[in-house]
Order: C-alpha cells, then structure tokens, then sequence
C-alpha cells in the first residue's frame, strides 16, 4: 500500500461524497422501498443473531423492527455462553413489539465456540455481535455462505484480523452482498448534515481533528472457581486484547472513525503514550487505562486522540474538526459549525432525530429489499486498523506506520477455540497479568 494515499486512490471530497450517498442519501429522503423487491419474493427474511449479550439482543430488537423490509423473523441464535442465550431469548420473546418474529426453537439455539456456523446457515441475514476478535472469523463465514450482514465495531483486534475482513469484504462485493457495520454515527443525522456542509466547503480545508472518549469506565465480571482461564477472558472480554483490542479499538473507534470521515482519508502513522494509571487492579487484565495519540494523515494534518476510563473525572465523548474557515464541534445529536469570528454557520438539535442505531437497521433491510449497494466492510476494517495502529504507538512507544501496522504478522489471537486452550495471555502467581511496557513491548 502506498502511504501517500492510504485513502485508496481517491480525494476527499469523493470520499465524503461516497458517504453521505450510500448512508445520509436513503437516511435523509427516506427509504426508497419502490425500488426493486427482495429476491425471495414474500418469503420471510430470516436473522440469525450471533452473540447475545446485551449489544446483540439490542441489535436484534432493531433488526425486527426495522421499517425497510417488514417480513423479518428471528429464526436463530449461538452464543458461547447457554446462560446469555437464554437470557437474550427471554428478553426477546417476551418484548411485545417484536415478540411474533421471534420463531428460535430450541433446535435453532447453538452454543459453544462452532455454533455460529449452524445458526448462519439458516439465515439470510446475520448479526455478529461477539466479542471482536471472533468477527473475522464470524464475517467471513458468513460471506462465505452468501449471507447480509450486520456486525458491530470494532471488527478485529489485530492486523491478520483486520486483513481477513478486508477480504471477506471484497468477496461480499462480489457476491452483492450488504453489509453495515456499527459505526452508528454514519447513519446519524448530526452528523450527515454535518458532512453535507463540509462537503459544500462550509469549513474550508480540514485542517486538523480532536476526539474524544473519556469516561469511568465499564463493567468488571468476578472470578468463579469454576471457570477455565478461556470462561474467565471471554467472560470479561474486555480486558484482554485478543478479544476487545483495548478501549481504544472498542470504545474510541467511533471518534477515530469521525475524523477519518470527515478528513476523507486514513492516517499514514502515528506515535502517542499512554499506561495505567488509576485501574491498575488485576480484574482490569491486560488493557490500558488510557491512550494519547497523534495520527498523522498524508498532507501533515493530525489528528489528537485521546481515551481514558478514569473514575470521578470530565467525561468527554466528541469530535471537533478543524477547517481553514472554522471549527466543527459534535457531540451525539449536536452539531456547531462557527467561522473563526464566532459566528455560528450550522448548528443541528436533532432531539427529534431517528435512533440512529435503528437507522443502520432500516437502511440495511431496505438495500437488501431494493437490492441497491451497500458495503460498510472496508471502512470498517480501515477504522479498526487506525484505532489497531494507536494502540501499537502506545504499547511500544514506537513511531508506527500504517504500511507496518496492516502488514504486521503478529496475531494475538489463540491457536485453537476450546473451553481448555492455552491462552495468548496468562494471569502470573500473583493473579496479575502481563502489561505493554513501551521502550520494551514488542507491536509489529
């Protein structure tokens, strides 16, 4: 890959324009529904939900309600975890909106690491919401089975990963398979309308990016003695990188994601520093309590990244875009455009806006019913690569570029799926586990 152009070979206005045609254009005119009918004629579309904790059963709820393709029905659901299955049926069933597309028997129910094979194959759409170091797994299995897509962010947690979605996302393309990845700001009006002005030049050239995810923190679940070493990772997944890649690959990636939309390209390198510093307790695993990091984009401009999980201090989850006319603040369903007078150009309250997790729902359903493009795999990958990248500048202390970042052959993932297998991280005597030491951690 070239790192003049990691973009892939077009400008940013092709880019921002790309993006608010296959999100913001159905999003904002409404669902074009007239325009071409799913293949299976009255058939039922059929889900099946992979991963059902509560971001997947949420998922689920969004996909049998969405309004782009009426005659859905939940047909099956795996998880590693029979606990968290049954209870996301539950949850399910017993919802009076959509409980009557729920049609999971118990023979439609899969557990355990080879599940999300069966459960895919009776679907024509899919929900991958598992923790992300199986969604390359997940993804392309279901491509290779000629499955739709929804799958949340972030989509890896390493480069082979993110090389294997990019692949399965060519082979989606081919297949004329839709896919929408969680990135949920993209199918956010805030946001669109945003774009739109950036694109009509309101902001001039984008000059730089500040984003932000700083907040306590999440959950921690309680050691049982009955748990294998794999049982306890996965069941706190979020504190071991071959599972979640650190907060700054599950959490941060949407303000990554933001200020590689709105630059319209991807960053050639970055350097940083981050550690732990306030959740330093052993139930907090391998990950950092905070990252600072300077992406670097292609023309000089730079982008400040900063996530943090501190307890009892400013949260802050945003972006500011920073253009040769002005400054762009956004904040969920708040945007304000000013000129460098002050003077405010835009401003959007979008109270009244459409859920936008719903949104990715309805447009997804609606492409597949229209048979109209879409393929949210790429950016998705890219996206996840960016935030990849940050953490190896801050794990290693190193200056790392895209090039070696994507290219880098070092998996973190474990060598085989079994309820015994040897773990790419282990706990020492003392219960704690190993940390990234930069100057000494070795990323690529």
């Amino acid at each position: 890959m070239n790192t003049n152009d990691s973009s892939g070979g077009f400008s940013r206005r092709d880019f921002v324009k790309g993006s608010v045609l296959a999100a913001g254009g159905v999003l904002l005119s409404g669902l074009p529904l007239e325009a071409g009918v799913y293949a299976k004629g009255s058939d039922a579309l059929k889900v099946a939900l992979i991963g059902c904790g509560g971001r997947g059963t949420g998922a689920a709820v969004q996909a049998l309600k969405n309004t782009g393709h009426t005659n859905v029905q939940l047909v099956a659901m795996a998880d590693a975890f029979r606990d968290r299955l049954d209870e996301s049926f539950k949850n399910l069933s017993e919802n009076a909106e959509i409980k009557a597309k729920v049609k999971v028997t118990d023979k439609t129910k899969f557990t355990g690491f080879d599940g999300y094979k069966n459960a895919i194959a009776l679907a024509d759409v899919v929900i991958l919401a598992t923790p992300p170091g199986f969604r390359p797994i997940h993804f392309e299995e279901a491509v290779k089975q000629g499955k739709h897509v929804f799958m949340e962010k972030p989509v890896a947690t390493d480069a082979p990963g993110v090389r294997q979605v990019l692949a399965a996302a060519e082979e989606a393309k081919k297949k004329n398979l839709k896919v929408v990845v969680g990135l949920q700001r993209h199918y956010q009006n805030s946001y669109l309308e945003a774009l739109k002005r950036v694109q009509d030049g309101a902001l001039g050239d984008v000059v730089a990016a500040q984003v932000f995810w700083n907040s306590p923190g999440v959950w921690v679940k309680k050691r049982e003695a009955k748990m294998t070493e794999m049982e306890y990772q996965m069941r706190n997944w979020y504190y071991f990188n071959w599972l979640c890649g650190d907060h700054i690959n599950e959490q941060h990636i949407h303000n990554i994601d933001v200020g590689n939309w709105f630059k319209g390209a991807y960053p050639v390198k970055a350097q940083g520093t981050g550690g732990r510093q306030v959740r330093t307790g052993k139930e907090f695993g391998e990950i950092f309590d905070h990252h600072c990091v300077e992406f670097e984009f292609a023309d000089g401009t730079v982008m400040s990244s900063q996530c943090r999980h501190f307890e009892n201090t400013a949260s802050n989850v945003s972006e500011t875009i920073i253009g040769s006319k002005g400054r762009l603040d956004l904040e969920g369903d708040k945007a304000v455009l000013k000129d460098w007078k002050g003077n405010v150009v835009y401003r959007h309250r979008g109270e009244e806006d459409p859920n936008p997790y719903q949104t990715e729902h309805d447009v997804l359903f609606a492409a597949i019913k229209n048979n109209t493009p879409l393929n949210d795999a790429e950016n998705g990958a890219k996206s996840t690569m960016t935030a990849i990248m940050g953490r190896m500048a801050t794990y290693s202390g190193q200056v790392i570029t895209w090039d070696e970042a994507l290219n880098s052959q070092m998996s973190i993932m474990p060598k085989e799926f079994s309820w015994q297998a040897q773990m790419p991280i282990n706990p020492g005597p003392d219960g704690f586990y190993p940390v990234a030491v930069p100057g000494k951690t070795r990323v690529l």
